[in-house]
């Protein structure tokens, strides 16, 4: 299987992590699928074979086992996979106020956002430099740039990932290696749902996302932002200060779950 260009993309099963998959697909990249969904990823599968003609490997895995991602490069290294591209897409919110969130939803969101990602890059860049190096793209947030009051778990690791994802980048600049952050905002999937809180109207498909995606991880940007919206948005975080960001925060995300 050596001979083709693999992509692994996590939480492939629905939305972003999807339409990633059948973007890379269609542009000539086998895929590596990787979700706790067998039954979705399979029929991803064979939706990807039968119109790109790509390889594809499933790979079910809940990434919030601590083993999950050194179970998922043993199974790369068992089928001569040569992984081209990581995407760290996998990832879950939770809505509300934290008193009133139970702590064992907080652990596994940030054992998703951030342990298993950290975990999955530290290895793709082990991967990558013996294969003289390839791209890797964690999804952020419009949300890692301000607090967010009734979401603050879950902007807050999204905050880690795009620190982190900056931090790595200096660091294996010249490397062969590049790493970058994509910031969706609200973006139709079923995130929000699982999240407890209702879409943001004019949120952006999920389609438009993945497709930004893939034109600024080829043109090696740092940072992605889809989206005319996203990027003012993303402005005025970095010129208001942090309490009027986040009481801007607090009462668009408290009437979305109010409507939820």
């Amino acid at each position: 299987m050596n001979n083709s260009r693999w992509v692994l993309i996590t939480g492939a099963s629905t939305g972003i992590g999807k339409e990633l998959a059948l973007c890379f697909a269609r542009n000539g990249h086998s895929v590596v699928l990787v979700a706790r969904s067998e039954n979705k990823l399979c029929d991803l599968s064979e939706m990807i074979a039968k119109r790109h003609h790509v390889q594809v490997v499933v790979i079910p895995k809940d990434l919030t086992a601590i083993h999950a991602p050194k179970e998922i490069f043993a199974e790369l290294l068992n089928q001569n996979i040569q992984l081209d591209v990581l995407i760290n897409n996998a990832g879950a919110g939770r809505s509300g106020l934290f008193k009133d969130n139970d702590q064992s939803h907080n652990n596994q969101m940030i054992d998703l956002n951030i342990r298993s990602l950290t975990a999955l890059t530290h290895l793709a860049v082990h991967h990558m430099r013996r294969h003289g190096g390839g791209k890797i793209l964690n999804v952020a947030s419009t949300g890692s740039y301000q607090p967010g009051p009734y979401i603050a778990v879950y902007y807050a690791t999204k905050a880690y990932v795009l620190s982190f994802t900056q931090a790595l980048r200096k660091e294996l600049k010249g490397s062969g290696i590049t790493v970058s952050a994509l910031c969706p905002g609200s973006t139709a999937t079923e995130f929000s749902k699982r999240a407890g809180k209702a879409d943001i109207k004019g949120a952006m498909s999920p389609h438009k996302v993945a497709e930004t995606a893939y034109k600024g991880i080829n043109k090696n940007k740092s940072v992605i932002i889809p989206g005319l919206l996203n990027k003012i948005f993303i402005l005025a975080s970095k010129l208001l200060p942090g309490t009027i960001s986040a009481s801007i925060v607090a009462r668009i995300q408290r009437k979305l779950t109010e409507s939820f």
